[in-house]
Parts: C-alpha cells; sequence; structure tokens
C-alpha cells in the first residue's frame, strides 16, 4: 500500500511540475485567440497580449500586431500574411514593422496581416475599417497569393492553428494540438493541413481567378491617394533557383501592367539563415525585410526624423 502511495504521490507531482512548466517556460495556455469575420473570414481577437515559446505577442483594438493607433504619427499600412505577421515563432519587438517604428519614431507601420491572408482579405479589412488616414500602403506578399483567394471555410475553432478559446490545462494542449496531429499524420494520408503549411511544401494554390484582392488594393490606392508598394516575397526554392515560379510571374506581370511599384526580394540579399523554413522569416530576415522597408518608405513618403 505505502508503495502504491508513493507512485500516486510521484505522479500528482509530475503532473504539476509539467503543468507548470508547460505554462512558465513556454506559454501554454496562452496562444493567440482568433476570431471570425464575414468580411475577411478570419483575424487575431482584438486587445490581447501575452508571451508563447519565449516570445511576446500584441494586438490592439482593431486586431493589428501593433500598439494603439497613434493620430499624431505619420500612418503606413503594413498588409499581408504569416510573411510579415510573424507568428508567435517570432518575438513583437522582432518583427518587420516593430523594427520600422523603432528606427523611424515619427512613423507608425501598422501590421495588418493573419496567417494565409491574401492580398483580398487585406481590401476586405480596409473596406471595413478605412484607411486609418495612412499616408501609403506596403503589401507583402508570395507567388502562391496569386490564386489565394477567400473561401470563408470555417478555420476558427476546428483547426489548431485557430483557437477560439485557451485551453484549460497545459498538458492537454501539448497532447491535443502537437502530439496527436503527428501521430495522426504518420499513419494517415488525409492530413487535414493548415493553408500555410500546405504553401510551406511549395503547393501552388491553383485557384480559378487571380485574386481580386490586387485590383481592390489599387482602387483604394487610387481613391484615398495612398502610394501601394508590393514586396513579393519569394519561398526559399525561388531563393535557391533565384526565379519567381509562374504564379510570381503573373503578380510582377500585373504590377508592371498596372503601374504598381514592387519590390522584388530576390534582389536584395537574402540566404537559407533568413528563413525559419520554406517561406517564413528568421529574425535576421525580419530585419532585412525592415530595412527594405525603411529605405522605400523614406522615398515614398519623404519621410524626416523631425
Amino acid at each position: 500500500m505505502k508503495k502504491k502511495y508513493n507512485i500516486v504521490i510521484l505522479i500528482i507531482f509530475l503532473s504539476i511540475t509539467i503543468e507548470f512548466s508547460l505554462r512558465f517556460f513556454l506559454g501554454f495556455c496562452d496562444a493567440p485567440l482568433y476570431i471570425s469575420d464575414e468580411s475577411y473570414e478570419y483575424i487575431a481577437a482584438p486587445n490581447q497580449n501575452g508571451k508563447r515559446f519565449g516570445n511576446t505577442y500584441s494586438f490592439n483594438s482593431f486586431s493589428q500586431r501593433s500598439k494603439e493607433v497613434n493620430p499624431n504619427k505619420t500612418k503606413i499600412l503594413g498588409l499581408g500574411d504569416s510573411v510579415i505577421y510573424g507568428g508567435v515563432q517570432s518575438d513583437q519587438d522582432s518583427i518587420a514593422t516593430s523594427i520600422v517604428n523603432k528606427k523611424l519614431p515619427n512613423l507608425q507601420m501598422l501590421n495588418i496581416s493573419s496567417g494565409s491572408w491574401g492580398p483580398d482579405n487585406c481590401s476586405a479589412y480596409l473596406k471595413k475599417y478605412g484607411t486609418f488616414n495612412a499616408k501609403a500602403m506596403l503589401l507583402v506578399v508570395s507567388s502562391h497569393d496569386a490564386f489565394d483567394v477567400m473561401d470563408f471555410q470555417p478555420v476558427v475553432g476546428n483547426h489548431i492553428s485557430y483557437p477560439k478559446q485557451q485551453y484549460q490545462l497545459a498538458w492537454w494542449e501539448l497532447l491535443d494540438r502537437y502530439v496527436n496531429p503527428r501521430i495522426t499524420k504518420v499513419f494517415s494520408k488525409k492530413t487535414k493541413l493548415d493553408p500555410d503549411e500546405k504553401a510551406n511544401q511549395g503547393i501552388e494554390k491553383n485557384g480559378i481567378n487571380f485574386n481580386p484582392g490586387f485590383d481592390e488594393l489599387k482602387l483604394i490606392s487610387r481613391n484615398f491617394d495612398l502610394p501601394l508598394i508590393i514586396y513579393l516575397h519569394p519561398e526559399k526554392s525561388e531563393l535557391q533557383k533565384k526565379k519567381y515560379n509562374a504564379q510570381g510571374g503573373l503578380i510582377l506581370n500585373w504590377a508592371t501592367k498596372n503601374e504598381i511599384k514592387i519590390l522584388k526580394g530576390l534582389d536584395y540579399n537574402f540566404t537559407n539563415i533568413d528563413y525559419r523554413d520554406v517561406i517564413h522569416l528568421s529574425n535576421s530576415g525580419q530585419k532585412k525585410l525592415a530595412e527594405i522597408m525603411i529605405n522605400e518608405l523614406k522615398t515614398t513618403i519623404k519621410y524626416t526624423s523631425n
């Protein structure tokens, strides 16, 4: 009986230790939460901040990964998907938009983005909330965004990458969100991948029509007299080939035809160490992206430090 009692005590002790460690050191039960939206599918819930895997995250009242909109600063709309969003793998201070704001203190670059967003998500957001009296728009896209059109699949609360509420127990989150999907992936060919995970595998998105968000953002740009700048981010495979794929070529052709300025990531000195996977940027990559943004914005809006 004493031996069984000791085993029970040990199990309880280990369970409490694991629960505490997962919460305190890794930020379990503190993931960014998401909400659905009838205009642009989904976005991070507003007014939340936390720490996950050692990295801080924060969202303002407009669900932007930014501080509250400052009426006294020149605003720039930073638009895009998980590349500019950063995810919990990037600390709030390490994402490109935060670096821009630190180095250009009289300017506020708003981070309006979410994982697997396309240009149409971004344009729908601006149609709903307006342009925040911004002076320019900078859209970060990748080749697959050419056909990454909104389909309004109910991902919030249904996919592990878009939770709508916190887990009550850290060890259950570990098992349900990380362990079980990997076990399932091994034994099942039908794995429900996150859209960004599909992109990570180099899979082109085969939509029927070219993403309408490009034209919608161009129209917003013209109507509000906002310069629109596009940064075409290369996937690692494109970086190695030093050439964009066919879908990237379509985006380049659209920009040329519509006289929209487009910055090509392949023209800059990105290397493999600037990527944390086949598409998302590491901290060094975010720094380089920030420098590209800074140099372009200084020219576009004639920024001064005074």
